[in-house]
């Protein structure tokens, strides 16, 4: 009975052991220590103030939270640059033509675009440049201001900061 125990502790420990280099957010063993965020900034046709910042903000807050980088300022073992390419408003569906004659729309879409250089100054074959996108729908009835915006651009925003993050850290 104690080599039956022995023999399970022994194949325990073995299984164990084999996942050492994973974590749940599938970033696995990483041979950098720190990163830098460089400033995006906004070069859309269309200018929404502070997003640029907000955007910035959300990418050094996502790969804090998901790794055991820590966040410098320059000479980061990983770095991201790049810049906001486009912010468009563009209607969706339509409606019918109301009694004073004139059709709206039901349903608007904003959708953000945002060009990405990343680089990988301990591991070169893992630089990319690359474009992210994503939209965020919203009733034709409402604007595109206050808190209907500011929900639209944390859904876009929370989209785009995972695309980017899997595309340079998660090797899944």
């Amino acid at each position: 009975m104690k080599k039956i125990y022995s023999l399970l502790a022994l194949m325990s420990l073995f299984l164990l052991s084999g996942c050492g280099y994973y974590n749940f957010t599938g970033t696995g063993k990483i041979d950098a220590k720190t990163f830098q965020v460089n400033f995006f900034q906004n070069n859309a046709d269309l200018i929404e103030p502070g997003i640029d910042r907000t955007f910035t903000l959300a990418l050094q807050d996502l790969i804090q939270n998901q790794t055991n980088l820590n966040l410098v300022s320059n000479s980061g073992d990983l770095v991201y640059e790049g810049e906001i390419v486009d912010y468009r408003i563009t209607p969706m569906t339509a409606t019918a033509v109301g009694a004073n004659g004139e059709a709206g729309a039901a349903q608007n879409r904003l959708s953000i675009r945002v060009n990405v250089r990343f680089s990988n100054r301990k591991k070169d074959t893992d630089n990319f440049e690359k474009t992210f996108e994503f939209y965020n729908d919203f009733p034709g009835t409402d604007l595109p201001t206050g808190a209907v915006l500011n929900t639209a651009i944390q859904t876009i925003f929370e989209r785009i900061t995972q695309d980017i993050f899997n595309e340079s850290l998660a090797k899944w």
